[in-house]
């Protein structure tokens, strides 16, 4: 994956090579068409003025002035209509120049050698030491005609190329700031898609659309943003089902309790059917009574994990002795049960975990068919313990183990007309493990039995954080 570092690191330095190359051409092309020429009449005019004075100081010596010339910066050529030549300064690096050339200059005429010079791409020909680089203007010295070369020397050129490296510099610095104002608009557009995502998501918008085809941090932060999105609508699904359902398991027994009070107004009901009443109404009172408790424990643990009142306890003997306050239950419903409890210390909130012990056993009993079987077991491999309930009762589909630790979820709603609970029970003890940085996992076949496996640190150790659900 291309990190947007790195992306940026490439760019930046795509920019800067692209916005050199675009200058240096644009430079080379100001070169060609403005600088040259200008340049060529400049040194043209130099060579004639040395020319003109020369012819009117012939009392002079000709070759100590040129020496003299020479010195202040010029590399010169001088050469007579006999071949007879003489250089004065520094030496040309490429001395070939044509016959032709020679004698156009010895009839007369200016050879603009620095104007004619090749057209090269780059302007490494402003540096060209060579003699046909040059400026050629007839000189006549006490009767005898001359050809004389002038070009100023690499000294000279330095200074002059400094207009054209600050255009260079100034083109450089423009192209790449409006490169970069491009780019970081490109860069910044997926970012401006995110936050009007984020205003959608505020308003309760959640389908939202992303580009999640890029393979870099924007890509990932579309993905995890779509994803919190989806998280947040199934959270808003279960805010909405958590009030459905809350409504519906706290009016029902109200409208019972209400329904079943105007039936023992009337005096004229037998003694029996007022004592059944009562019970009813008792039960639903009780309903009521293990709702209210188990949303105040939902409550306590979400708000604050500082519940956690942990210590070392045994866990074999606690489970045992819960397996003893259920055996009139067992009994009731002619339920085998069979364990391998050894006596095993861990440290947590008994409490709590005796919640979930009680939550778990009372779902295998409650669930399970007649003569049915549970079977529990505890083991310990190096520093996890490992809580197992398993029973035959009627199980769960396979669309439902999803859902079960859900708050309020009912996986067969058909039984809940004849099994009555809250739906708050595996939920509580979901937030009960995690809170003590365990793990519970859930298996099922329908009509087969189903098998809880929790899995807790022994020592206490590794608490994590949890968002509240």
């Amino acid at each position: 994956m291309k990190t947007l570092y790195a992306k940026f690191i490439v760019i930046t330095i795509g920019m800067m090579f692209v916005s050199f190359m675009l200058a240096f051409i644009i430079s080379n092309m100001y070169y060609q068409q403005k600088v040259k020429p200008l340049n060529d009449e400049k040194n043209t005019k130099v060579a004639l003025y040395i020319a003109a004075y020369a012819e009117g100081h012939t009392e002079n010596s000709l070759t100590e002035y040129l020496n003299n010339i020479a010195a202040v910066g010029y590399q010169i050529y001088l050469v007579d209509k006999y071949g007879n030549h003489q250089f004065f300064g520094d030496p040309f690096r490429e001395k070939n120049l044509s016959t032709s050339v020679k004698e156009e200059v010895l009839q007369g005429n200016i050879f603009h050698g620095i104007l004619r010079f090749p057209h090269n791409t780059f302007v490494t020909g402003f540096f060209a030491n060579e003699l046909k680089n040059s400026i050629g203007v007839p000189l006549n010295y006490n009767g005898t005609s001359y050809a004389l070369f002038i070009r100023p020397n690499i000294k000279f050129l330095f200074s002059e190329i400094h207009f054209l490296f600050g255009w260079i510099i100034i083109i450089s610095i423009t192209l790449t700031m409006i490169m970069v104002i491009i780019n970081t608009k490109f860069l910044v557009k997926p970012l401006s898609t995110l936050t009007k995502a984020t205003k959608s998501l505020s308003n309760g918008h959640f389908n939202v659309e992303l580009d999640i085809t890029r393979h870099d941090e924007l890509g990932e932060l579309s993905k995890s943003f779509l994803r919190m999105a989806k998280k947040l609508e199934q959270m808003e699904d279960v805010r909405k089902e958590f009030i459905s359902n809350i409504s519906h398991d706290i009016q029902s027994p109200l409208s019972n309790i209400k329904g079943y009070t105007n039936l023992l107004e009337n005096e004229a009901i037998s003694l029996e059917d007022r004592n059944q009443y009562v019970s009813i109404i008792n039960g639903e009172i009780r309903r009521l009574s293990t709702l209210t408790k188990q949303l105040l424990l939902l409550a306590s643990l979400d708000r604050n994990e500082s519940i956690l009142q942990k210590k070392q306890f045994n866990l074999g003997q606690q489970i045992k002795e819960l397996v003893r306050n259920f055996q009139w239950a067992l009994s009731e419903k002619e339920i085998m049960l069979s364990y391998s409890i050894p006596d095993i210390d861990i440290v947590g909130d008994p409490s709590l975990l005796n919640t979930v012990w009680d939550n778990l056993l009372s779902n295998a009993i409650k669930y399970n068919k007649p003569n049915g079987t549970i079977d529990i077991s505890i083991e310990q491999k190096a520093q996890t313990v490992y809580v197992t309930f398993k029973d035959t009762g009627i199980g769960l589909k396979s669309t439902e183990t999803d859902r079960i630790f859900d708050r309020f979820y009912r996986a067969d709603k058909s039984r809940s007309r004849t099994i009555k609970g809250t739906g708050l029970g595996l939920s509580i003890v979901k937030t009960i493990i995690d809170l003590h940085a365990g793990d519970i996992h859930v298996t099922s076949k329908e009509n087969k039995g189903t098998t809880f496996i929790v899995k807790l640190p022994a020592t206490g150790q590794g608490d994590r954080h949890r968002d509240p659900r």
